[in-house]
């Protein structure tokens, strides 16, 4: 079990109540609180420590890269399960890269991860909001910010694109990350692309929301680099 900390109260409605001290948005409001509560409830027996959630991880992106995939919890049965209820043991803050879906590389199923895709991986409000609603209420106990190898947006920010629409609103988020790796050495792109990764992953740790959850050890965010030509998602740090 995680060590408690005496001097705060950590229970998920007392996490709630703070949430909506701290975020201040219309989405943790008191009309809402109860419906969001009651979504909390656990189709799941078991609740897991964050370590445990991150090696779930692992484990199951090895099984995939071993093309030993099992396929768990796809049933029919699971379906009519978390169709009660949800609790994922883990979120993801992942691209929107149709190559790397999360579910697939990760060997998970229905009602496993609570999955926030977006072109670059960025942590923008509304994605860290989703990610505070996944854990504060949900109880996911990791948060895995997986980027990849030869990342397009990415790739766009290194060389500054011209570029329509809200399509530079991304590359805007990425370029601080290019600029912070530009003087290493090796290969830009993946340089560039982990130093976009562990860019999000402090984002991520700047909420007070996730923040509380961590100091309480109920919660652990780390990154990921995902090889496109193997199927394996290394931790980067």
């Amino acid at each position: 079990m995680s060590r408690q900390h005496p001097q705060i109260n950590l229970s998920r409605r007392s996490l709630f109540k703070f949430g909506a001290g701290a975020i201040g948005t219309g989405v943790m409001t008191a009309g809402l609180g109860s419906n969001l509560l009651a979504a909390e409830k656990p189709p799941v027996e078991e609740d897991i420590t964050p370590d445990k959630a991150l090696q779930e991880l692992l484990d199951g992106n090895e099984r995939f890269v071993k093309a030993k995939r099992r396929n768990p919890n796809q049933t029919h049965s699971r379906l009519v399960e978390v169709a009660k209820g949800q609790k994922p043991f883990a979120s993801v803050l992942g691209c929107a890269d149709s190559r790397v879906p999360s579910e697939i590389v990760f060997d998970q199923g229905l009602g496993d991860l609570f999955v926030c895709r977006i072109a670059g991986n960025i942590a923008t409000t509304q994605q860290i909001g989703s990610l505070e609603f996944g854990s504060l209420v949900l109880g996911s106990k990791v948060i895995m910010v997986v980027g990849h190898e030869r990342c397009g947006a990415v790739e766009a920010a290194i060389k500054g694109a011209q570029v329509p629409g809200q399509i530079g609103s991304l590359l805007e988020a990425i370029k601080p990350s290019v600029e912070k790796s530009k003087e290493q050495s090796g290969d830009k792109l993946e340089n560039a692309c982990k130093a976009n990764i562990l860019a999000q992953v402090e984002k991520l740790k700047s909420s007070p929301v996730l923040s509380e959850l961590i100091k309480a050890e109920k919660l652990k965010i780390i990154g990921g680099y995902y090889d496109l030509d193997t199927g394996r998602i290394t931790v980067v740090s």
